[in-house]
């Protein structure tokens, strides 16, 4: 079973995949990333966690993206970057609908996320981004 900094990771992966995928070619996505040889074929619970999840991200999608949209100074959402999106996403779900990830640990995972997969002032950006939406909701 894999960590949650990689369940994460992996997770990020594959809400990265819907900004070259349409709704409907998603279900068919979503079985070739679980199978996926070169990055490690996830057992069932690591599958069922992240397919819940990206579900769960999905289900609210708008809505998360409205909240990024609303904070992200200067930035319109169709202009923010595939991998920043998809790093904003998740880490946008977890502060503001996932109890059981720290606000803390969101973040940090985001920022680092940012660094691994974006460009140079990616991390930076995320960070920006997820502190004013943590101060407009009065997150801890």
């Amino acid at each position: 079973m894999m960590n949650r900094h990689e369940l994460r990771e992996r997770l990020f992966k594959l809400l990265f995949r819907i900004e070259f995928n349409s709704p409907e070619e998603m279900p068919e996505q979503i079985k070739m990333f679980c199978e996926d040889a070169e990055n490690g074929t996830l057992e069932t619970e690591d599958g069922e966690y992240v397919t819940g999840k990206y579900e769960k991200i999905m289900n609210l999608k708008e809505e998360i993206d409205k909240t990024i949209d609303e904070n992200a100074s200067g930035w319109d959402i169709t202009r923010i970057g595939k991998v920043e999106l998809a790093i904003l996403r998740l880490s946008v779900y977890e502060l503001c609908y996932d109890e059981d990830i720290p606000t803390g640990v969101a973040m940090n995972e985001a920022v680092e996320l940012a660094k691994k997969f974006g460009q140079d002032n990616s991390g930076a950006f995320v960070n920006a981004v997820l502190s004013k939406i943590k101060t407009a909701r009065g997150i801890e």
